[in-house]
């Protein structure tokens, strides 16, 4: 639009050459300061292994920006025929798709999915202990699709879901019932017993995890009954990145396979009997006449979900588990020292997997000192909860095995000052 032109020249220096402009880089970047970080709330720091970046650069996975030709991509789709498995495994499903966008659009593709499924129910039950970019998320796409209405369910004093306003709450008019696992304040939901609940109902139960590593310790969705489980796979070989790229991960029961969103690789051999891959479904508007696709994702997150491939193949089952243990019992340690020395107990009763919440100092200005003497000690959960009594006042704090003890008594020393 006019109004929104500029009117008069960039004031822009001339370009400078290669070697300068590497000179005036390195000097800005040496001003950057190393922070104690405690942050999660669905963006999380792990070490990343250097084979990661190294694997991908492997010309077996360089492609075109989509595998329409699936015959000379086999390197792209045996990583995602990969991928698929994987993630199956960690959720306990029987198919997962080649990956989506990230795991708040992966929650919106479920309750899509469970409108289609559903034959008339409208409502979408979502607990408040979702992700709250989660659900924003989810509230877009269902107003855009112009299907479906989003309720929220309240969470009870221990920061799980409250399970009388659920069992009010559900009816024959409920399509979904989506529950964080573990939730955005760190609680590891009772799962199963929503997932019972939905079922008794003619509901889906769909589980949303923005920590995917917790699904290495935890019992897996599918084992809990779920029907549709989405999660953010950051966590597994994605650097934080300032929030992004993520890659979403979607698995379900076999019997919703032609309604999942996105692509499907399936394993097939050529006319001389060899292995290769190919597109099995692709239910996409791009694929397929519009009327017919389940979706219009452009594409899946591939060198996203390469990343997390490697890293998952790396690590193996046995590796991931004790990465998971690492993690909780580096928290519950954290936890105790923040009770004992700092005088901050955790504020919630229920079990956690590496986010716990406490009591905020009190005062102003406590979190810009902590952050200038060097440490971040967490999410202020106000911020993305305003107007809930659960966050008032309240911090998230992650602790994960990137954190070691200097940052640990950076972190202690802060919150008891």
């Amino acid at each position: 639009p006019e109004g929104l032109r500029l009117r008069s020249g960039l004031e822009l220096p001339p370009g400078a050459d290669e070697a300068t402009a590497a000179r005036v880089l390195s000097r800005m970047a040496s001003r950057n300061h190393a922070l104690a970080g405690f942050q999660g709330g669905g963006c999380y720091r792990h070490f990343i292994p250097a084979a990661v970046a190294h694997i991908m650069g492997r010309a077996e996975f360089a492609t075109a920006y989509t595998p329409y030709q699936a015959e000379v991509s086999q390197g792209t789709l045996q990583a995602c025929f990969e991928f698929q498995t994987f993630v199956r495994i960690l959720t306990g499903l029987e198919v997962a798709n080649a990956s989506l966008y990230d795991g708040a659009s992966a929650l919106a593709e479920a309750a899509l999915v469970a409108l289609r499924v559903g034959r008339g129910r409208e409502r979408v039950l979502v607990s408040e202990g979702v992700h709250p970019e989660y659900r924003a998320v989810l509230k877009n796409y269902l107003r855009g699709s112009g299907r479906g209405r989003v309720e929220e369910v309240p969470l009870d004093g221990g920061g799980r879901t409250d399970a009388a306003a659920l069992k009010a709450a559900l009816g024959g008019d409920v399509a979904a019932l989506c529950m964080g696992y573990p939730n955005f304040l760190g609680v590891v939901e009772n799962l199963e017993s929503a997932s019972r609940a939905a079922h008794e109902c003619g509901a889906l139960a769909v589980s949303a995890t923005t920590e995917a590593l917790a699904l290495a310790l935890l019992k897996s969705p599918g084992d809990c009954g779920v029907d549709v489980a989405v999660a953010e796979g950051q966590s597994l070989g994605l650097p934080m990145s300032y929030g992004g790229p993520g890659v979403g991960l979607f698995a379900t029961k076999a019997e919703r396979v032609r309604q999942m969103p996105g692509r499907l690789v399936g394993e097939t051999v050529d006319k001389d009997g060899r292995r290769a891959y190919v597109l099995t479904l692709a239910a996409r508007e791009q694929h397929i006449r519009r009327e017919k696709a389940t979706s219009n994702i452009c594409t899946n997150q591939g060198l996203a979900a390469l990343a997390v491939t490697v890293y998952m193949a790396l690590a193996g089952p046995r590796g991931l588990r004790r990465l998971a243990e690492l993690n909780a019992g580096r928290a519950r340690e954290v936890a105790r020292r923040l009770e004992a020395e700092a005088g901050r107990p955790r504020v919630l009763s229920a079990p956690f997997f590496n986010e716990f919440v406490i009591d905020e100092p009190e005062g102003e200005g406590w979190f810009q000192s902590a952050v200038a003497a060097g440490v971040v000690p967490g999410l202020r959960l106000q911020q993305f909860m305003p107007g809930s009594a659960v966050a008032k006042g309240r911090l998230l704090v992650t602790v994960t095995e990137c954190n070691s003890d200097e940052e640990v008594d950076a972190l202690v020393e802060a919150l008891a000052g």
